[in-house]
């Protein structure tokens, strides 16, 4: 072979691919209903910091991001030395797996689950193993049972992305007595801040009580700073000394840094966020399902819609469908959900637009 060759396993991963985002076009108003964005963008005190640290580009961030280690500290009531920050929590998430994952290793997700654990998984050398889940929802028992003496890692998604669905904090605390002592589990709880249920709790007592429990989450989704890539995880004292020895040292920028610190500090934003997002995720999932669709229950700032597999009403007609509308939703065969559509919890327009276009879409012959 005369030019370099990638390291075994890489070819085989499949990219990650994200919503599409719709080109817009003269005269048409698109919606973006895809990738989960929140509608109400970021709080705007998170702006004006960003656009005030404009002004000092030229100097390096704070190499360990100990201002928002502080304010998450603060927010939450944990010890900001047990915490790291990334660019993105997808960042943390391959962090994680080079640190702790190597050739022969198993590392196992769900059916249905984030599609960053597998690319994570692969890229270090170890084997995704997948455990099937029941009703689109993660199943202890059936990761217990692919627990082998290989198993190094398991990522559980809490809420999961893209079925909207949880997993209830004393299932997550069998789990992690079930798993051997050496196994560390990973709780992505991007979408925690959704969750109105009085079962779920984000996992920060299980990383606070044990030696190979981690918590990630993000500034991503009900914070509305998708764009500056900023992640966080609480963690271990051992493992967060371990992962901060390869993380790049300047991984947060100080633009991100202060808007995330601004955001998290804003608990009026969150909160109007989280109650519009509750209202109406209600009502699509009554609305839709009244014209006979099926949608999977959810915690999240999504719904996930299921379509008939008759030709003329499958989830790639609805999905042409609606884009002539200007409603862009998340098509799913890369999460093998190919009869279904994500679709983002969007304004109150956008959400009434798409139920008026799924009742055309379903009443056309």
């Amino acid at each position: 072979m005369n030019r370099p060759v990638p390291n075994p396993g890489i070819l085989d991963i499949a990219p990650y691919t994200p919503g599409k985002t719709p080109m817009p076009e003269p005269g048409r108003k698109v919606f973006k209903l895809s990738a989960n964005e929140t509608p109400f963008g970021p709080s705007p005190k998170a702006i004006a910091v960003y656009k005030e640290a404009a002004a000092h580009l030229e100097d390096y961030p704070e190499g360990t991001s100990r201002v928002l280690r502080e304010a998450i500290g603060r927010a939450y009531g944990l010890d900001p030395g047990r915490i790291i920050c990334g660019a993105g929590s997808d960042e943390i998430l391959n962090l994680l797996a080079h640190t702790y994952l190597s050739q022969g290793d198993e590392a196992i997700s769900t059916t249905h689950g984030f599609l960053v654990y597998p690319i994570a998984t692969m890229a270090n050398g170890a084997k995704n193993i997948i455990a099937p889940e029941t009703n689109f929802t993660a199943d202890v028992d059936a990761i217990l049972a692919r627990v082998t003496p290989r198993t190094k890692l398991v990522w559980l998604a809490n809420p999961n992305n893209p079925t909207g669905t949880y997993v209830p904090f004393d299932e997550v605390k069998r789990l992690r007595a079930g798993l051997p002592p050496h196994v560390l589990l990973v709780l992505d709880a991007a979408y925690s801040d959704y969750v109105s249920r009085n079962d779920y709790e984000l996992g920060l007592e299980l990383v606070a009580t044990t030696e190979n429990t981690v918590m990630t989450h993000t500034f991503s989704k009900i914070h509305g700073l998708a764009s500056l890539r900023v992640g966080w995880m609480f963690g271990p004292a051992h493992i967060i000394d371990a992962v901060n020895r390869i993380r790049g040292p300047f991984n947060v920028s100080t633009p991100a840094m202060l808007a995330a610190v601004a955001a998290i500090e804003d608990t009026a934003h969150v909160q109007k966020s989280k109650a519009f997002t509750e209202e109406w995720r209600n009502w699509l999932t009554e609305e839709i399902g009244k014209l006979g669709l099926k949608v999977t229950p959810s915690v999240a700032n999504f719904v996930l819609i299921h379509f008939p597999i008759e030709k003329g009403k499958t989830s790639v007609d609805a999905d042409a469908f609606l884009t002539k509308r200007g409603l862009v939703l998340r098509a799913l065969n890369n999460y093998g959900l190919p009869h279904a559509l994500r679709m983002t919890i969007g304004t109150e327009e956008a959400n009434r637009l798409v139920v008026d276009a799924l009742r055309d879409f379903m009443a056309a012959k």
